[in-house]
């Protein structure tokens, strides 16, 4: 499978190496012509603009976003609305509001081109060694052809349609919900264990008439 990835970052170079060990084509862009340079180290093709992305690639064409959430994100898919055509498939891989996911969904299907909001897990290792992807889509139809690229990229089982646009987001975002959750939880813990373990530690000091003061911040 042939297709554009914009953004070269933390996540995007080293999914650019997975896409491209798992027998994918890559044309790569990035405002920052160092880090297309570096693509290119991997096999990656340059583009020097989205406009040169997009010629380079067959029809249907495939675009995967994995720039920042917000108005970089947004400029991006704006500009490419501009540049893909109907049947053509834009994939956003970033950590977009589902909202938002919402509103570039209707801005692309009215120009019949197959959104997916994709919330990506895994951090960098994954997105370079196999992540797990959730992605949200109305056409489920044209998500099968983007099926063979999840195939390679991912884990074991390590992705999921899941079903409407906006719910790939949403999913990514309840995942972090209990995720930094369960972080949160383990730092109390640990704060009081280790608050546990001082006074144990103290208690001989104490019955020697030893003036100890604990603090522990938080």
């Amino acid at each position: 499978m042939k297709l554009g990835l914009i953004g070269l970052g933390k996540m995007g170079i080293n999914l650019a190496q997975n896409m491209i060990r798992n027998n994918n084509e890559v044309v790569g862009f990035d405002l920052d012509t160092k880090l297309v340079d570096e693509a290119a180290t991997y096999g990656a093709a340059k583009a020097t603009s989205l406009e040169d992305m997009v010629s380079q690639l067959p029809s249907p064409k495939i675009v995967w976003v994995m720039v920042p959430a917000g108005k970089p994100t947004d400029a991006t898919i704006d500009q490419l609305a501009e540049l893909l055509n109907e049947n053509d498939i834009l994939i956003d891989g970033g950590n977009t509001f589902w909202k938002d996911s919402l509103r570039h969904n209707r801005l692309l299907g009215e120009k019949g081109i197959h959104y997916f909001d994709c919330g990506s897990s895994g951090g960098w290792r994954g997105a370079l060694n196999g992540g797990n992807f959730m992605i949200g889509g109305d056409d489920a139809a044209s998500f099968e052809t983007i099926r063979p690229l999840f195939d390679g990229i991912s884990l074991p089982d390590g992705y999921l349609y899941t079903g409407k646009a906006g719910s790939g987001h949403y999913l990514k975002m309840v995942h972090n919900g209990i995720e930094y959750g369960m972080m949160a939880a383990w730092v109390k813990v640990l704060k009081y264990l280790m608050l546990l373990t001082l006074t144990m530690t103290t208690k001989p000091l104490l019955r020697f008439g030893t003036t100890v003061q604990l603090s522990v911040a938080g």
